[in-house]
């Protein structure tokens, strides 16, 4: 989760909560509704809103430095539709309902070939935080992960003292495999990490909300 930070959106028609999709991501990420908030994919519009709440001190403590601008924002926004074009990454931006510009981001990248195992992360602005957004967003974005793209295994990782972090991914049903012995490197120091896992099976066990509207 934490390293992710720094390194598909038209269809032509609303689709029912049951209906099997399978947009060309890799041309534009699809738009997905829930109750309360939207994913989409990044535009350089949401740069400002991105850099005024993703870059306070509470929201960046476990995180990998943000960019410092505007412009750092829309090169990092730039550079998550190369990777989606290429296949290798894929970006969406939280937008709550009654809002045009993002408020948080989740991403997801593949770490085999075909995103048969991938990692994601998350980033909210401090804000937001208690007030449902992640829990929605995760499980819009797990079903598209698993049901659309195919993915097999997904892992997360959460320095051990981002206990909101790890208590937000231990909600969803992702599973701990273990502790990864300074693997991140925050301001000069090599902190823990704690892996979590969700594989296609979990998700069978773990649904319990409508689903997203796919436009």
């Amino acid at each position: 989760m934490e390293k992710m930070l720094l390194r598909r959106e038209s269809l032509p028609r609303t689709l029912g909560v049951n209906t099997v999709v399978e947009p060309d991501w890799r041309q534009a990420l699809p738009v997905l509704a829930g109750r309360s908030i939207t994913l989409r994919e990044l535009r350089l519009t949401d740069a400002p809103s991105l850099l005024a709440l993703l870059s306070t001190e509470e929201g960046a403590r476990c995180l990998s430095p943000a960019p410092a601008t505007i412009e750092g924002f829309e090169r990092f926004i730039a550079w998550t539709q190369r990777e989606r074009q290429a296949g290798n990454y894929m970006c969406f931006g939280v937008v709550p309902h009654g809002m045009d510009t993002a408020v948080g981001l989740f991403q997801m990248r593949q770490t085999e070939p075909g995103f048969s195992t991938g990692e994601w992360g998350f980033a909210i602005g401090s804000a937001y935080w208690g007030s449902g957004i992640f829990v929605e967003g995760a499980q819009m974005l797990l079903d598209f992960a698993f049901d659309v793209i195919g993915v097999h295994r997904l892992e997360a990782r959460a320095v051990v003292q981002n206990g909101r972090g790890n208590g937000a991914l231990r909600k969803i049903g992702a599973l701990q495999e273990g502790i990864l012995r300074r693997s991140f490197l925050r301001n000069g120091e090599y902190l823990d990490q704690v892996l979590w896992t969700i594989i296609g099976s979990d998700r069978q066990q773990s649904r319990g909300y409508d689903g997203p509207m796919v436009h």
